[in-house]
């Protein structure tokens, strides 16, 4: 069964984890399609990243920190603190904009992604939190 993170302007999601940390990194590379989607698969892991948002390509592109800038442990904590706070913003329909926030996401953080995953998950935090003027948590970079 291959797992699932799929990002989009209303559709954040990760299905299917494993429990168990592994230590096998990726070494696969963001493949760029049509429409502005990203997509990066391992399948040693069995995971898939699909983001699909319009701009986000470029911006990642143009304006994000390159690979390398941030520690993958760095990008996880982030990772974690910033799902967090989407998860609970998912489940308050009334106070957060539902069309923004429409699916809890299953982050793991006791799963290595790997560096690749958790720079894209990064970083479409960060463009999410610039573009749609919200504030997931703590200081959010313009980078």
């Amino acid at each position: 069964m291959k797992n699932l993170i799929c990002i989009s302007i209303i559709l954040l999601v990760i299905i299917g984890c494993n429990t168990t940390k592994s230590t096998v990194f990726s070494t696969d590379k963001p493949k760029t399609e049509s429409n502005d989607t990203i997509k990066i698969a391992n399948d040693e892991l069995h995971y898939e990243v699909i983001i699909i948002e319009p701009g986000f390509d470029f911006w990642l592109h143009s304006t994000a920190y390159p690979r390398g800038f941030h520690s993958q442990t760095y990008l996880e904590n982030k990772n974690y603190l910033y799902v967090s706070e989407w998860n609970n913003r998912v489940l308050q329909p009334q106070i957060y904009n539902p069309n923004l926030y429409e699916m809890t996401i299953q982050y793991d953080p006791n799963i290595d992604y790997g560096y690749e995953v958790n720079y894209l998950i990064y970083n479409y935090m960060i463009y999410f939190q610039n573009k749609y003027n919200q504030k997931l948590y703590g200081y959010v970079p313009t980078k």
